[in-house]
């Protein structure tokens, strides 16, 4: 049975004051669903602690749910768009689910100052937690793209996130972003030794796994979902990511997500309605499609990116976080309006 959650608008944190009103109108009116009188003004209040039943992400009464939510850019460029008033406007004006947190490895991150990356992912899985939301941390890996390259440090990293949030159950945890020109089962035998990692601090947490060629599933290099399917990781409580950017990556990568559902759980942690650069036109249409097969299958889904990056894919203008203007109506650039309208 899939979960029914009540409409979701910019305005949900509203519900909860209004329950009082409710309370008067129940004389007049038939009673509520179970369902609606137990809506809470959260997504984390509404499901609590995520599991994977079968090929679903489903929430602690084992009903799927979908989340939607927004991914950040680097912290070690953007620090200043993740701060409390802006995740105020991610979670209660556009009603966001989940935040993803990306620390990035190389590129000037994690590498070159790992307390001050741990402190930094620290801060706002406590912030979007405060606030209701369930959050991924997002173990940056893109160049080299073999995740063992960088396993010792990936192990320092999740070991103490889950010393410090293994306690909560919004966290969840994917372990290698963006794997490429590595083969599969490199992949699955780097999870299976970091998956230990994060369960020793957080036993019952959802584990996210990079797929193949650029967590495409293997389609960018020619594979497909099939060679998971058959070479599973050893697991529980694991979902595979799938990435893509609309105005590239086109027929071929939809039909492989919504065929791969059906197999496997799916969580598509990184889109972007342009290019795969994260630049260029947007492609409203072919995203839209993407967005359609997600809702139909359950499939949750962060965009790429909540910052104000110059580029298309960064949903705020350039000078928004500096000045502090997330809420302002001229602050979203078309990507920003388009994709805000469809988290609500």
């Amino acid at each position: 049975m899939v979960l029914r959650r009540l409409p979701r608008s910019r305005h949900r944190w509203a519900l909860a004051r209004a329950a009082g009103l409710l309370a008067l109108c129940a004389a007049m009116t038939a009673p509520l669903p179970a369902s609606a009188r137990a809506h809470a003004a959260t997504p984390f209040q509404d499901h609590g602690r995520l599991q994977v039943c079968g090929t679903a992400l489903c929430g602690e009464d084992g009903r799927p749910v979908q989340l939607r939510g927004m991914s950040s850019h680097g912290t070690q460029w953007f620090e200043h768009c993740l701060t409390g008033a802006s995740l105020d406007v991610l979670a209660r004006d556009w009603g966001a689910d989940v935040l993803r947190v990306s620390t990035y490895v190389q590129e000037d991150g994690y590498e070159t100052d790992p307390a001050r990356f741990t402190d930094l992912a620290s801060r706002v899985i406590d912030q979007a937690t405060e606030r209701g939301m369930y959050v991924i941390v997002d173990w940056h890996m893109l160049d080299p793209g073999d995740p063992r390259v960088n396993k010792e440090l990936a192990a320092r990293f999740f070991t103490e996130i889950t010393e410090r949030h293994g306690h909560q159950d919004n966290v969840l945890y994917e372990i290698a972003n963006e794997p490429n020109g590595v083969s599969w089962q490199a992949i699955r035998s780097y999870a299976e030794d970091i998956i230990p990692v994060v369960r020793a601090g957080d036993p019952d947490a959802v584990v996210l796994v990079g797929t193949r060629a650029w967590s495409s599933l293997g389609v960018s290099e020619g594979a497909d979902e099939s060679e998971i399917a058959a070479d599973p990781v050893d697991a529980e409580n694991v979902m595979y990511t799938f990435h893509f950017y609309a105005a590239s990556h086109r027929e071929e990568y939809l039909r492989t997500l919504s065929r791969a559902a059906a197999e496997l759980p799916l969580f598509v942690t990184e889109f972007g309605t342009q290019d795969y650069s994260g630049d260029g036109p947007d492609d409203f249409a072919m995203t839209q499609r993407y967005l359609d097969v997600m809702a139909e299958k359950n499939i949750s889904w962060t965009n790429w990116n909540y910052s104000d990056d110059f580029r298309s894919g960064a949903v705020f203008r350039p000078g928004t976080c500096s000045e502090g203007r997330w809420a302002d109506s001229g602050a979203l650039k078309d990507a920003g309006v388009w994709i805000r309208d469809r988290i609500a």
